[in-house]
């Protein structure tokens, strides 16, 4: 039996939005988020000392998001998203899809109704650090809306935490021999699906680049790591104030560099 091992947050917020894009178009592009997926993890068996191991998935969330800077999508981002122009035509904007969330949030008891603070310990969770501090600080900027503070907190990159647990355990672990594990590649960012196996959990379950389905696998990752004992907490700060060199005034996209 895998140790139990005291977990300092009481719930986590695994989320992986999907965002505008166009072919060739790098990370400092203005994005636009047009879904919005996020997975509810809380401890099934946390006792008195806060120890824990068993995570469950208790809820989830999911909203397609209208763009309003580039309302319509590339072919590229159709293509690999699989969101369709029907789709984020008839979704709510960004703002309305946050007032939602909150209420989702209030629901669970997660944040205050009127501080927006915490109520439990929790924490987002992202494969890699690009949702939160990236595409949410540039959504923010493009809606004309403050960054909730329930969203300014550090969060936690699933990516990172699982190479840590396996630079530490790697091939050692013998479940992870007798599934056809792998070791890790020292400076290679590692998909969704190779995380995965690196754990030795099955394939990615779904259609990459959905959000939703690439919340769910994230969900298995983050599980396997807290049946496993390791510690989940955040290791990735939050800038609500980062700036890219398209912005103008408040919400405002220089068309010099994205015409």
């Amino acid at each position: 039996m895998e140790k139990r091992i005291k977990q300092p947050y009481d719930a986590f917020l695994v989320l992986d939005v999907e965002a505008t894009c166009v072919a060739g178009a790098g990370f400092d592009y203005p994005n636009e988020i047009i879904e919005w997926p996020v997975c509810l993890l809380r401890w099934k068996d946390k006792d008195l000392k806060g120890k824990a191991r068993e995570l469950e998935v208790v809820d989830e969330f999911r909203s397609f998001v209208r763009p309003t800077w580039r309302p319509k999508l590339s072919p590229f981002c159709t293509t690999l998203t699989g969101i369709t122009q029907e789709q984020v035509d008839s979704a709510p904007t960004f703002p309305e899809v946050l007032e939602k969330f909150g209420t989702f949030l209030e629901k669970h008891r997660l944040i205050n109704p009127e501080t927006g603070q915490r109520l439990v310990r929790f924490c987002f969770c992202s494969d890699g650090p690009f949702d939160i501090r990236d595409f949410v600080v540039k959504q923010c900027f493009i809606s004309k809306v403050p960054i909730p503070v329930w969203l300014t907190w550090d969060v936690m990159d699933v990516r990172r935490q699982v190479g840590e647990w396996h630079a530490v355990y790697g091939l050692a672990d013998s479940t992870l021999a007798q599934s056809g594990a792998f070791p890790l590649p020292r400076r290679v960012s590692l998909s969704i699906p190779r995380q995965l196996h690196a754990l030795g959990l099955e394939p990615f379950k779904g259609r990459q680049h959905s959000g939703i389905d690439d919340t769910r696998n994230i969900c298995r990752l983050v599980v396997e790591l807290a049946r496993r004992g390791w510690k989940l907490e955040p290791n990735t700060p939050i800038n609500p104030n980062r700036r890219w060199p398209w912005m103008g005034k408040r919400g405002r996209v220089l068309e010099g560099y994205y015409p």
